[in-house]
């Protein structure tokens, strides 16, 4: 048996010649129980997951069963819960009388082109906000995120006047150009990258002798792929769904998903089933890209969660 001898000057035992050395502290609490193990998920939690996906999907299911019946047995009390016979009687009717495939394909390219560019301009600026240093710097940023507090219902005038003397009535680049950026983008962007790119990745790129484009090429892009991934995602979502500014200057002759789907409710009595065909087809390619690109987008955000 050993025994430890006081320091002298201190109150901490100074063990004996032989006696095998303590461990580290930050050892020891690395061997604290249940360190390192992995945490499983109990009934409780699967049982509020499973409750938060039902009431995630019900909205899809009732419109899948909307979009299966008919005008008379949507509107009656109760509603119907169980698909009926009509799901693809209705969908070839929607896409029929609402110019759903020129729809489709218009909402496609507006909202690729808008959520691409505002991708590619958003990261440039925010790696301009975050890493370099520039006069009035702060200024910018401060006017860039200023704009965010503009309601978008004040520029309509005005946008509207410049998208005519352009000569763009009634076209997609009218919708597609005024929002090719978005300060929200931009701000986003910047935060981001002011946490996951180190000062000395950028000074090493310097020292090699890389100017800005090229540094922003071979290294900020690569760091911030995990949040161009999530931009590009909601960015595509909102164009996809945005109906305020398409509804202005654009018309049945060349609409976009939602412009369309008020041709399905411009009757005199309003046929809820075929709307909801409507609203059922508008929505599917939203669910085949999440379903294909979900994956990627998920893991690309829980690569930039983690550090190191």
């Amino acid at each position: 048996m050993t025994t430890d001898t006081v320091r002298p000057g201190t109150d901490v035992p100074e063990p004996l010649a032989g006696a095998a050395p303590a461990a580290p502290r930050r050892f020891r609490l690395s061997l604290r129980p249940g360190a390192g193990q992995q945490h499983r998920a109990g009934p409780v939690a699967y049982l509020l997951l499973g409750v938060a996906a039902l009431l995630s999907l019900f909205p899809l299911y009732w419109t899948m069963v909307a979009a299966s019946t008919d005008n008379t047995r949507v509107s009656q009390t109760p509603p119907p819960f169980v698909p009926g016979p009509n799901l693809l009687k209705n969908l070839a009717a929607a896409w029929e009388d609402a110019a759903m495939g020129k729809a489709l394909t218009n909402s496609f390219i507006v909202a690729t082109t808008i959520a691409l560019s505002t991708v590619l301009f958003a990261t440039l600026a925010g790696f301009a906000f975050a890493k370099l240093r520039f006069r009035g710097r702060n200024i910018l940023l401060m006017l860039v995120i200023g704009t965010m507090m503009v309601p978008p219902q004040l520029s309509v005038v005005p946008l509207f006047m410049m998208m005519t003397e352009l000569g763009w009535g009634q076209k997609l680049p009218a919708v597609i150009f005024p929002t090719l950026v978005s300060a929200v983008g931009v701000f986003f962007m910047r935060q981001y990258l002011t946490e996951a790119l180190p000062d000395e990745l950028i000074e090493a790129g310097r020292v090699d002798g890389a100017h800005s484009l090229r540094i922003f090429w071979s290294i900020v892009l690569p760091v911030a792929r995990p949040a161009m991934a999530v931009l590009f995602m909601i960015t595509f979502v909102h164009a996809w769904n945005d109906f305020f500014w398409p509804f202005i200057v654009l018309d049945m002759t060349n609409p976009t998903i939602p412009v369309a789907l008020t041709q399905l409710s411009a009757g005199y009595v309003r046929d809820q089933s075929l709307i909801m065909a409507g609203a059922l087809l508008g929505t599917l390619p939203l669910l085949v890209m999440f379903v294909v690109f979900g994956k990627q987008i998920v893991g690309g955000i829980m690569q930039g969660a983690v550090k190191g």
